[in-house]
This record gives C-alpha cells, structure tokens and sequence, in this order.
C-alpha cells in the first residue's frame, strides 16, 4: 500500500530537510541552555503546520489555538527530553497530537471504544479497493467535483466531528497526513495491530456517517 503524503505529514528524510533538522537540533540546544529567542523561533517556524494539524482533529479554530498553546508549552518543559533521535517537528507532532486527543476526550459525552487488534488485520493481507478509499466509494468516483460543494464539506465536517477521539485521530493522522501505521502506534504509544483496528471501524464509521448524512446516491447528481 503506498503512503499518501499530506501537508502536515511527519516528515521524511531529504537534503533540505537534513538541513532543517541540523538547524532545529542547534535552536533546541540553545533552549536548553536557556534562550528564549532560539525557542520564540522555534514556534515561529512550526506554529502555523502545529495550528493545521490541531484543526484537523478538534475542528473548532479557538479549541484547536488552544490545543497549539499547550502542546508549545508541554514542548519547552520537557525539551530536556528531547535527545534528537527524531526531527523536533516529529517529537512536537507527537506532542499536538496528543494534547489534540486529550481535549476530544475530556469534551466527548460517550465513551471511546476501542476494538480487538485481530479486527483488523484483514486490511494488513489486503482489503478491498473500496474499504480504503472512502469518498470515492461514497460519491461515485469523483470526489473532486464533489468535494467543491459546500454541502459536502459541511457534511464531511460533521461525519468526522461524530467519531470517538481516538478513530478521529486515526482518520487524520492516516487519511489526511499519510502516517504510516508504525509512526502512528508512536504518536499514540500502542500497537499497530491496535491502530489497524481503530482505522478499520474509524473508516466504517465515517462510511455510515456519510450515508446517513447525504442519503442514497442519484446517478444524475455525480
């Protein structure tokens, strides 16, 4: 299965951004030593990717600047943890992705539920065409024309707003930044068979959300 890559993607090892990663080890150095303005640009640099990121699992613009405020504050107490095994944007995606969690979860009315690991793992020997893609399943192989109407960005907004934090976070993490399913058990400190699980009934839920939302097809819509 090929990974898709998104904008808010960990991201992967190239020149440029060895370079970056150099660049942000010597500002994480400085911060331990206690300057300030290395860690002010720090923020700077990955404030608005941070921001993108929160939005896509909290969905409400003043909750998701709180999520970024919190995560940048967890990052600066515990940046003497940080060895530089990874890229600081790695360990800091890690870090606002759980804080995201954390604010579904503390907001969340029902209970989350996880499923057996086992679930899953037909997706891991090869799962149908149509259980992976989920829009084009939905809207008749064309979801860019689709995707255009206000209606249907409302409709998805809301399908997604309906799932349990940790299937959100799956969704997102695999659907819309590309994480493999080893970075993603890093972000959210589990298995892979249990991130398989979650993105199995996270992709089936988001699939009856839609359904219900937009109603049957009519072939003279697509």
């Amino acid at each position: 299965m090929n990974k898709r890559q998104g904008p808010t993607s960990i991201p992967q090892e190239t020149k440029a951004g060895a370079d970056a990663d150099d660049d942000d080890r010597e500002l994480v150095a400085r911060c331990q030593k206690g300057d300030r303005n290395a860690f002010r640009q720090l923020f700077v640099r990955y404030h608005r990717r941070a921001f993108g990121l929160a939005l896509g699992v909290v969905h409400n613009p003043d909750a998701a600047q709180d999520v970024v405020q919190e995560a940048f504050l967890k990052a600066h107490r515990h940046l003497d943890g940080f060895e530089g095994n990874a890229s600081f944007y790695t360990w800091l995606y890690r870090i606002v992705m759980n804080v995201a969690i954390d604010h579904l979860r503390k907001q969340s009315r029902s209970p989350t539920v996880d499923y057996d690991d086992a679930v899953a793992h037909a997706e891991e020997d090869g799962a149908p065409a149509g259980q992976e893609a989920i829009l084009p399943q939905l809207l008749g192989g064309n979801p860019v024309k689709e995707l255009h109407r206000k209606e249907i960005r409302d409709k998805l907004q809301t399908a997604l707003a309906q799932l349990s934090p940790n299937h959100r976070a799956v969704l997102v993490m695999r659907e819309l930044d590309g994480l493999s399913y080893e970075e993603m058990a890093k972000v959210m400190k589990c298995s892979k068979g249990t991130i398989m699980s979650r993105l199995f009934h996270a992709r089936r839920n988001m699939q009856k959300y839609l359904l219900e939302l937009l109603g049957p097809r009519r072939d003279h819509e697509v």
